[in-house]
């Protein structure tokens, strides 16, 4: 069976990561820069699929689709595009597009589309070895499908941003690209923008001569020296002040870098990763964060969906936590696992590896019970449980919808009401991008 792809795209970082993902699937990929070159490139050996960003210098890949669709009219098409219009998607599929992904890509669903149009099943050679996940709890399938593209990408030199609610487990992804990237065997260093000081972060971040300013006593290398080959993890990036970000954004651009005080650049080279708790996409809209910084970080984005949405990491997550010395064996009753599947975890991994602190000081059992825990905790439990004045719960007749079908319901509502795109239909629901895409799995609607 053909399973060859040609990825067209005039930036490199996306041809690049696609190709990856594609040949990490088991697919065979041939690359073009752009039309004029897929085009030769179609004049060879036809592959089973075309991937083609939209907007190209030359001939779009609207123009690329046309003119494929006169030679080789059976050959499958999928056009991506940072910018997406209504207009441009409704003509490609009119013109026989299979699917029409906007930037940055969510790459399960690149695969998916790829697999569907080519009736590929999914073979597992693009799950994460098990011996990658070594110390990492990740039992839920929304946390598995982030590291499956934490994976993906950990091998290339893609700058990534890493979004979700504070405390949800951005670092821990961060530091896991790192270790399974080229640059694994050099420093990660990370950097949480919003712990510095406005003031000092610009001499933090690219160093400085001594004398630069009162207080320099010595000079200082910065963050960015100091991940020189390695990877700079910049944490918190949306609390970046906005007189920074233009430097930021050129040393992301060029490699080149000027420490405060300083009459020269200096050259740098390091792959980004960076993290935020804040919808930069607003924050552009409301002028707090450069829209040419965020289009630069954005070329792959990984949603870390918080802790009330991955149930099944709960209860190991909790016992990792309780049990931090190799010497204890304390464990959670029945009673307690529900208790922490009840409370909703506003402060997702991190109020979670508190709570278990709170227990490891406090109580002085090897079994920890429900009372055992912080009081936040306790509160929760008591709001979800049943009230025993209540009136019974009637049986169920079938008209009485099970709690999946309500959430079958919501879920295609949403999607309908939204015309199909999932991150405005994630928004009504109040529930993250991926987490929306695990429940579309889940109940059949993908």
């Amino acid at each position: 069976m053909n399973r060859s792809i040609l990825v067209v795209d005039d930036e490199v970082r996306y041809r690049e990561l696609y190709a990856r993902v594609l040949r990490d699937a088991g697919f065979s990929v041939r690359e073009a820069e752009d039309a004029q070159a897929a085009l030769k490139s179609l004049a060879g050996e036809l592959p089973a699929m075309v991937v083609s960003d939209v907007r190209m210098p030359g001939a779009s890949g609207i123009d690329l689709l046309r003119r494929v669709r006169d030679d080789h009219p059976g050959l499958p098409f999928l056009l991506v595009t940072a910018y997406a219009d209504v207009r441009e998607a409704v003509d490609a599929l009119k013109l026989g597009a299979v699917d029409y992904l906007a930037k940055p890509v969510d790459l399960d669903e690149l695969l998916a589309a790829v697999r569907d149009t080519l009736n590929v099943s999914e073979d597992g050679t693009d799950d994460v070895p098990a011996q990658a996940l070594a110390g990492i709890v990740a039992e839920s399938p929304a946390m598995r499908a982030v590291l499956r593209d934490a994976w993906r990408v950990a091998g290339s030199d893609a700058t990534i941003l890493l979004t979700g609610e504070s405390g949800s487990g951005k670092e821990v992804v961060a530091q896991f690209i790192h270790r399974h990237g080229s640059r694994r065997d050099k420093q990660l260093v990370t950097v949480n923008c919003a712990a510095i000081a406005p003031t000092l972060l610009a001499s933090e971040l690219f160093g400085h001569e001594k004398g630069a300013f009162t207080g320099a006593v010595a000079r200082r290398k910065g963050y960015f020296r100091e991940a020189h080959e390695g990877t700079l993890f910049l944490d918190e990036i949306g609390d970046m002040p906005l007189e920074l970000q233009a430097s930021l954004l050129r040393a992301t651009e060029t490699g080149r870098i000027t420490p405060v005080g300083a009459d020269r650049e200096v050259e740098v080279d390091c792959r980004f990763i960076a993290a935020t708790n804040r919808n930069l996409e607003t924050d552009v809209a409301e002028g707090r964060f450069r829209q040419d910084l965020f289009y630069r970080l954005n070329v792959i984005t990984i949603e870390i969906p918080p802790l009330r949405e991955r149930p099944e990491d709960i209860p190991p997550l909790a016992r990792l936590f309780l049990n931090r010395d190799a010497s204890e064996t304390r464990r959670l009753s029945r009673a307690a696992v529900q208790a922490l599947l009840d409370h909703p975890w506003p402060g997702n991994v991190r109020e979670l590896a508190n709570a278990m602190a709170h227990v490891r000081l406090l109580s002085q059992t090897d079994v920890i019970l429900p009372e055992h825990l912080p009081p936040a905790v306790r509160k929760s439990m008591a709001k979800t449980a049943p009230d025993a004045h209540a009136p019974s719960r009637p049986e169920r007749t079938a008209e009485t919808k099970t709690l999946e079908q309500q959430e079958f319901d919501a879920v295609a509502a949403a999607l309908k009401q939204t015309g199909g795109n999932r991150t405005h239909a994630a928004q009504l629901l109040g529930i993250t991008r991926r987490g929306l895409i695990y429940k579309l799995k889940r109940l059949g609607l993908s």
